[in-house]
């Protein structure tokens, strides 16, 4: 087998400069939360270790993962991100089509077996034998478990291979599964979202080349340095929701104010994921800050839960939080109780003085 490329070697080809590139490896670190300690260690595995081959294979789905990844603005996707992997197969990118997309896919298969990762977008359908998805004259499900066998690991895209999304919503009559439950013995890494974030995305693939093994992962097999938090915590309008302030109505003057979009049916609150700090397109902005609640869509089973606009009407789970109408009085009475305790004290202020006057009188 020819050796491959190292990233650094890549970038170099490209016209990268050493400058260019350390800056990148700190604006990784930053990323992934880790302190700057850490860039030498990104900088010794991107400049030792070959790119990792990735093996990138489409089901029931929309493309939209493809176009968040195709889009990260940070770090230099189009040179960086795609340079940092060696992509042989997504039908969706590569060049090659019908037969001869099909011979990459057994070439890199056979080649790089037990070294590659296998990304996923979409999951199979597995009703009447997997046709209700064919890919290559083949159903989808025979290719998901073929490029499995030698993959050492597994990246789920997006809620479509993480969960099912909305192919699997009820009644899902093609028995649409996320791929969890069709792989079965290979680790398994998931990255919600519809779409994930792109800097998730490559966030994400860039950890597991740096340190040779998946990211701490939370309860849902989640990277948890990416969804261990709820939007709601880092929301820059959480100030609006501790105070009782919410918008009642789309377009009303509480929207114009910015105020909380919970009783909108913004699902921040129980939602977790890195969009309140990462932020879309390079940061500019994310759903909330677009003046539209979030729909929970890195949360399972967020496509039948109903409306979109139907708020949660207990949040007594998380503590502190109970629900929009019990905040909202809860402010006003702190607000009724402080003016009270003023009147209170200013009459008794009043009254000592009248006292005082007249003792000296």
């Amino acid at each position: 087998m020819p050796p491959i490329e190292t990233f650094y070697e890549v970038m170099r080809k490209q016209g990268i400069t050493r400058r260019s590139f350390m800056k990148y490896c700190s604006l990784t670190a930053s990323a992934l939360g880790l302190g700057p300690s850490f860039v030498p260690q990104i900088a010794h595995a991107m400049e030792t270790k070959p790119r990792t081959p990735v093996v990138w294979v489409s089901g029931l789905e929309c493309t939209c993962c493809s176009e968040s990844f195709i889009r990260g603005a940070h770090p230099l996707a189009k040179d960086v991100v795609l340079s940092m992997i060696s992509l042989d197969y997504n039908h969706t990118l590569m060049a090659a089509a019908g037969h001869h997309a099909e011979a990459a896919l057994e070439e890199t298969l056979e080649k790089y077996k037990g070294n590659y990762i296998l990304a996923v977008e979409g999951n199979p359908p597995l009703n009447e034998d997997g046709m209700f998805c064919i890919i290559g004259g083949r159903p989808f499900l025979d290719q998901l478990k073929r490029a499995a066998e030698g993959a050492k690991a597994v990246i789920a895209w997006g809620a479509c291979a993480s969960y099912g999304c909305v192919q699997a919503a009820k009644p899902n009559p093609t028995r649409a599964t996320p791929i969890h439950e069709v792989i079965t013995d290979k680790p398994i890494i998931r990255v919600p979202g519809c779409p994930p974030i792109a800097e998730v995305m490559t966030g994400v693939i860039t950890y597991m080349l740096t340190f040779d093994r998946l990211p701490e992962l939370d309860r849902q097999g989640r990277p948890a340095m990416f969804y261990g938090q709820r939007i709601h915590d880092k929301c820059y309008r959480r100030a609006h929701f501790d105070a009782g302030q919410f918008v009642e109505s789309w377009d009303d003057e509480n929207a114009r104010k910015g105020y909380c979009l919970y009783k909108m049916g913004c699902k921040g609150p129980t939602t977790y994921n890195a969009c309140s700090t990462i932020g879309w397109n390079d940061g500019t902005s994310f759903p909330i800050q677009s003046g539209h609640g979030c729909i929970g869509c890195s949360e399972d089973g967020f496509w039948d839960q109903g409306s979109f606009y139907n708020r949660v009407t207990d949040l007594t789970q998380f503590g502190v939080e109970a629900n929009a109408d019990q905040i909202g009085l809860a402010a006003t009475g702190v607000v009724g109780a402080g003016v009270a305790i003023h009147a209170a004290i200013s009459a008794l202020k009043a009254a000592q003085n009248r006292a005082a006057l007249r003792e000296e009188a």
